[in-house]
Formats: C-alpha cells, sequence, structure tokens
C-alpha cells in the first residue's frame, strides 16, 4: 500500500473512534437534560395549575353577593345598613400577572429544551 491509502486508512480509524466517543458522551447528557425537563415540567405545571385561581374572581364572593341581594329584595329588614352592590373585578393585581408570565416563561423554556434534547438523541 501507499502512504496515502494508509494514511486515510489511520485517519477512518481515529476518527471513527473519536465520533463514537463523542456521541455516547452526548447522547449521556441529553438523557440528563431529558430528565432534568421532565421533571421541572411537571413541578411548574402543578405550580400554575396551583396559582391559576388568582386570575379569576372569586365566584363565592358573586354567589355571595347576590344571594345577599336577593333576600334583601324579598325582605328589606335583612342586611340593613350593608352595601348590597356587586362589585366589579379590576382583574387580577400587577404583582399575580407577573409571576405567572414567569411561571410559564419557565415552563416554556424547559418544554423547548426537552425538544432541542429529544431532536438531538435524533440526529
Amino acid at each position: 500500500k501507499d502512504t496515502r491509502s494508509q494514511f486515510w486508512a489511520t485517519y477512518n480509524r481515529e476518527a471513527g473512534e473519536y465520533d463514537a466517543e463523542f456521541l455516547e458522551k452526548y447522547k449521556g447528557d441529553m438523557d440528563i437534560v431529558l430528565i432534568f425537563a421532565g421533571l421541572f415540567s411537571a413541578v411548574s405545571t402543578s405550580f400554575i395549575v396551583g396559582t391559576g385561581s388568582s386570575l379569576s374572581p372569586n365566584p363565592s364572593d358573586t354567589t355571595n353577593a347576590l344571594l345577599m341581594i336577593l333576600i334583601h329584595t324579598i325582605n328589606n329588614s335583612t342586611f340593613s345598613g350593608q352595601d348590597l352592590e356587586l362589585r366589579p373585578w379590576h382583574g387580577p393585581g400587577s404583582p399575580v400577572v407577573w409571576i405567572q408570565t414567569l411561571m410559564y416563561a419557565s415552563l416554556s423554556a424547559s418544554l423547548l429544551a426537552a425538544l432541542g434534547a429529544m431532536l438531538g438523541k435524533q440526529w
């Protein structure tokens, strides 16, 4: 064999070994990213579900106010001296909106990381 073919045979062997090590290392890293992203997404989703009720008015307050108005119309002597009107709800406060925005952003980033890891593993 000439020196050129020996060079390329050696190059192919060394490059194949390097590529195999490289791929094995990064496949393991992708597995870790997938596990972390899955756990973080599950925890983040549970917090989002738990705090989602603060984005809407409390339905029991509205029901109680309507019942008080209804009872007052039937018997004018009940609830005398109390303000019997439905208070308008002006939406959630600014801190609640910011917290929800950050929670959804972190969930989106986690899901995007999981998508990237899956695409990397399949490549």
